[in-house]
């Protein structure tokens, strides 16, 4: 695999298929807490890693392609649309936040999944018909997005110091 266009696509394909898998696995093990909806993020992990790795244009790609391949195998539109908005929102933050010296990528983790949290709920408010959720269930979910932020961020931290290597 000389062709770093054929390692780009091999290596999208690989970082795409382990945050569905992430996705998939924090489907079936939900936290144990008493809100719903609020889980660790772990895809957001590999997309910290691909920004810092990979660079912006691969990781937009990246998180484009997981939306779409979510909705395809759990064909729930909505989900799609939740999951859309709060990539955009999350990589957008992600990206400025990423450049600005002083912001490790904990913090940026930790940002993305606010905004992710943001996108989502906006979305979802306007799906529903129900602005209310904007007072009343993103202030829960901006807190727990900086807890489940700051855990992927480490986990990300811990990778990308170990796989240097890979970058392209």
């Amino acid at each position: 695999m000389r062709n770093k266009k054929v390692q780009q696509v091999a290596l999208s394909g690989l970082l795409t298929s382990l945050m569905l898998v992430f996705g998939f696995i924090e489907r079936q093990f939900p936290l144990p807490v008493p809100v719903p909806g609020i889980k660790l993020g772990l895809a957001n992990s590999v997309l910290l890693y691909a920004l810092y790795m990979l660079g912006i244009r691969q990781t937009i790609v990246l998180m484009l392609l997981k939306s779409l391949m979510s909705w395809l195998i759990y064909m729930n539109l909505s989900a799609m649309l939740y999951s859309f908005a709060g990539g955009v929102l999350s990589v957008a933050a992600m990206i400025l936040v990423s450049r600005m010296k002083g912001v490790s990528p904990i913090g940026v983790s930790a940002l993305g999944a606010v905004f992710f949290n943001i996108g989502q709920i906006l979305m979802a408010a306007w799906v529903l018909g129900t602005p209310q959720l904007i007072v009343t269930y993103l202030p829960v979910l901006m807190v727990s997005g900086v807890l489940t932020g700051i855990l992927t961020g480490v986990i990300a931290k811990l990778v990308m110091k170990h796989l240097r290597a890979m970058k392209m």
